[in-house]
């Protein structure tokens, strides 16, 4: 069970991160919590990671992740982090003047310096599981900062709307963390008996395991917990305009 300035702080660095991508430093801690010393922090910081709930990232400044969260905290709106990619420009009629450049979102390549390569593994259903995805069929540029943790990560475009409202949309680029685990809530890669693959809320109901659509049209679907292999859990989203 974590005290209430653990809990504070948890939700602290996660309000944070979901808004910036970045957790805040040791001052805007102290000062969101009002303790008088930055040692203060570091006990509560020191007790969270030592509990698995945050991991702090070795040589890099601020570098906090947020592994998992109590119960109490769950959010049944959360929504990923979104990256804005450009869609690519459309070129002017022959007859048409030269236009000055518009103004449009920010490019993937200039919101991010720190960026890595992640395959795209083909497509993941939100919606009735389709066939496992295996193959690479591209590649797409994701910010450092979303690539959470030290695992490996690789992408999947989404096909179906069944997670509309976790803020995941038909055609969405979603970049997942490798893992065999989740918690309850956690949105997940899910392969079903082997042979399936899907994108949905993972739930554990004792010998069973509960795949939630965020979208009230589908069912929830309940298999016996050896039939569900956790291949990864969600931690961004690239979406194109």
């Amino acid at each position: 069970m974590l005290t209430r300035k653990q809990i504070e702080l948890l939700d602290f660095i996660r309000t944070r991160l979901d808004r910036e991508g970045v957790p805040p430093s040791f001052d805007e801690m102290k000062a969101a919590l009002d303790l008088k010393s930055k040692s203060g922090i570091h006990r509560l910081i020191t007790a969270l990671e030592e509990r698995g709930f945050i991991r702090r990232l070795a040589h890099r400044a601020r570098a906090i992740e947020i592994l998992r969260l109590p119960d109490a905290m769950e959010r049944p709106g959360f929504r990923p982090r979104v990256v804005v990619a450009a869609a690519p420009p459309q070129p002017a009629p022959a007859s048409a003047p030269p236009r000055p450049p518009a103004a449009r979102p920010v490019a993937l390549a200039e919101a991010a310096v720190d960026a890595a390569e992640v395959p795209v593994m083909g497509r993941i259903a939100a919606g009735v599981p389709i066939e496992a995805i295996s193959h690479v069929s591209h590649h797409v540029a994701v910010p450092g900062s979303m690539l959470s943790g030290r695992g490996n990560h690789y992408a999947l475009e989404v096909k179906g709307d069944s997670m509309i409202e976790a803020g995941i949309n038909d055609g969405d680029i979603v970049v997942i963390r490798e893992q065999p685990t989740a918690e309850n809530g956690d949105i997940v890669v899910a392969l079903v008996d082997d042979q399936e693959a899907t994108l949905k809320r993972f739930r554990r109901r004792g010998g069973m395991i509960a795949l939630e659509a965020a979208n009230p049209a589908y069912e929830t679907r309940v298999y016996p917990d050896h039939l569900v292999k956790v291949q990864g859990r969600l931690v961004g989203l690239i979406r194109t305009y």
